[in-house]
């Protein structure tokens, strides 16, 4: 665990010397803020207590910020020779893996905390349901985990961080829009199956506040699979090394 920490830790600031999280975080909050507080919502005229643009916004905004997140994970390793240091080390492919996983996380962490005043001012609008807005925020961490987690796969499959972006965002093509798209147009056994493979059923089911055992495991197998997935990469690579 204090090696997984130690990965963590360096990976998080790695984004913070680069002026990655800077440059995402600010761009985060100033496309959330901007929809949530004029132009998609507009409060001030409405008066009601509701944070549904926001998450909307921040449901389509990580979607494409987290593949420019993690496309550096592995691949400027990779690219930079940087890996083979760690490999030298006590230290596993799970945990260089879930080291990175966590860095990365966190990073999506800072950014939502970073959003908390939309929150506690918007509640003192009137009435908000606070169930929905904790499940909200519940819905995008895992989410955002989700991406992540494939995101360290698709950046261990190349040298490129451009392509290991396009990689992650066609993956996740699939799980936010494409299969939706095929549910709705099928009925019977057909329609709940892309129904369940969409994330955005998920998505949608938590941000309501209703925590369902089904959504839990389906956000914690897309993880776990894209852990494996990332673990069997970094394997191959240095075998092949």
């Amino acid at each position: 665990m204090k090696s997984i920490w130690i990965i963590a830790k360096r990976e998080l600031a790695s984004f913070f010397d680069s002026l990655i999280a800077y440059v995402l975080i600010i761009l985060f909050l100033g496309l959330t803020g901007f929809f949530t507080w004029f132009f998609g919502n507009n409060i001030f005229v409405r008066g009601q207590a509701s944070l549904y643009v926001f998450f909307e916004i921040s449901f389509l905004t990580l979607f494409f910020f987290i593949p420019a997140i993690t496309m550096r994970s592995l691949a400027e390793e990779n690219k930079a020779g940087t890996i083979e240091l760690l490999l030298t080390k006590s230290i596993s492919d799970v945990q260089i893996i879930l080291g990175k996983f966590l860095g990365s996380l966190m990073m999506i962490l800072i950014a939502l905390v970073c959003t908390l005043p939309y929150y506690i001012s918007v509640s003192q609008i009137g009435s908000i349901d606070h169930g929905a807005v904790i499940g909200g925020y519940i819905g995008l961490i895992l989410m955002s985990a989700t991406y992540i987690s494939l995101g360290i796969f698709a950046s261990g499959t190349t040298n490129n961080q451009i392509v290991a972006f396009l990689i992650t965002l066609s993956i996740g093509v699939f799980f936010h829009f494409i299969f939706g798209l095929i549910a709705s147009s099928f009925t019977g056994g057909i329609g709940s199956i892309f129904d369940y493979l969409s994330l955005r059923t998920h998505y949608d089911s938590i941000s309501r506040g209703v925590i369902d055992a089904r959504d839990l495991i389906y956000f914690a197998s897309l993880i776990i699979i894209g852990v494996l997935l990332s673990q069997v990469s970094l394997s191959k690579r240095n075998w092949q090394n």
